[in-house]
This record gives C-alpha cells, structure tokens and sequence, in this order.
C-alpha cells in the first residue's frame, strides 16, 4: 500500500531566503519556516505558545523564483509539500541528518498569504504557486467532445 508524504504548513518566514546556485546550474532557495500553536495551561490558566521552526527548501525553477521575487523575513505562507530527510557528512567527518520540506515536483505548492504592498505590487493574497504545471493540451480542445 503507497503511503501518503506531505506536509502543509501555515506560517512566517524567519529571514530571507537565501538563494544558491547548484552544479547543474540551476537555482535552489532555502528558509526556515515559523509555525506556532497556543493553548491555555489547564492548572494556571496561563496562556503558552510553542514555535515550531521548519526547512523549507525549493528546486522548482518557477517556485525558486517567486521565492526570490516575493518572499522575505516575516512573510506569511502557505506551504504544501513532502517532508525528506536526507544525510550528509560536516567538515568534521561525522555523518549528520536533516529533515526538510521540499517544494519539488507533482503536487508541491506555495501560497502567498500576504496582501499586496511595497516590493509586491503586482501579486494579491491568495496566489497559488505549484513546482510543476499542468501539460498543455497537444492540438487544442476539440469543439465536438461527445459529452
């Protein structure tokens, strides 16, 4: 049985993205991603707040670039994408791993949730950004589709 691997998160950007250029020559973006929840304590009616922090990383070409364009410390996002974990090795030579959300490929979205205002006149709230777009109908739609 296939298994289902993804994670939506809603939350503000930690600081800007940063932006690198890979040995393939295409771009990658990474932030991190501030995603909190409230509650109120059952034995001293205090409220308390925990605040989750999430890798975000983009391979997409059209997502590193609204990422690059639009994104920024404090913005508010959408994010809908599989979570990877993956294992490097640090400059110490010890074998390190790193758990991060991954906007790449078939189903992979971004939402700027944001309004629009200075350094994003041209998008509103609500655009919706997915890692890959829909194939284009090859020869057009036929006008005598028989349903």
């Amino acid at each position: 049985m296939a298994g289902v691997n993804f994670a939506v998160l809603i939350g503000n950007v930690g600081r800007d993205p940063e932006l690198k250029m890979l040995n393939d020559g295409s771009r990658a973006a990474r932030f991190s991603l501030a995603t909190s929840e409230t509650w109120k304590d059952k034995t001293t009616a205090e409220r308390k707040e925990r605040t989750e922090w999430h890798t975000i990383v983009a391979y997409a070409p059209a997502l590193v670039e609204i990422i690059d364009k639009y994104v920024r410390k404090g913005s508010k996002l959408y994010i809908k994408a599989p979570i990877r974990t993956r294992k490097w090795t640090g400059g110490d030579g010890i074998e390190r791993y790193t758990t991060e959300i991954v906007l790449s490929g078939f189903g992979a979205e971004l939402v700027l949730l944001d309004k629009a205002g200075p350094g994003r006149p041209d998008i509103a709230a609500g655009d919706s950004y997915g890692a890959s777009a829909p194939a284009p109908v090859a020869g057009g739609l036929d006008d005598e589709i028989p349903f």
